[in-house]
């Protein structure tokens, strides 16, 4: 993390878990990362959030064969809730993922997909919705 991503180091980012299907990616309530309303500054909430997609997409394009480049072109977010303590959002949309990246091995054309990560604290309350357009392409 510390070498690709050292933002996401020091905000303290970490992935909870991963599988072909889904993703969590943990961010802490910390000084670094807190906003004057005493609670997880907005763009640490994306970082998180980002990943969990991310994550997703990499896993997918990691050795393809042909080539994959990978870009967020697009981002929406609802917040719900104010972020404190440890905030865990979660990206079940693997299958989506998985399904684009084929498509645009098979045909060369660009694909965009929507990933969604849903953030929620410690009691299992949703503080905040996220929702990527990723753009894939393989390259020739």
């Amino acid at each position: 993390m510390l070498a690709k991503l050292p933002m996401a180091y020091l905000a303290g980012l970490r992935v909870a878990s991963l599988s072909a299907d889904a993703a969590s990616v943990t961010i802490p309530y910390k000084y670094l990362n807190k906003n004057p309303f005493s609670s997880i500054y907005f763009a640490c909430l994306s970082m998180a959030a980002e990943l969990s997609t991310g994550v997703l997409c990499m896993m997918q394009v990691y050795k393809a064969s042909p080539a994959i480049s990978m870009l967020v072109t697009h981002l929406e977010a609802d917040f719900t809730k104010k972020a404190v303590g440890i905030i865990t959002f979660t990206c079940h949309d693997g299958q989506k993922i998985q399904e684009a990246v084929e498509r645009t091995k098979a045909t060369g054309e660009g694909i965009t997909v929507v990933a969604t990560s849903i953030g929620t604290d410690e009691a299992g309350d949703k503080v905040a919705e996220f929702r990527f357009t990723w753009s894939l392409k393989a390259k020739r």
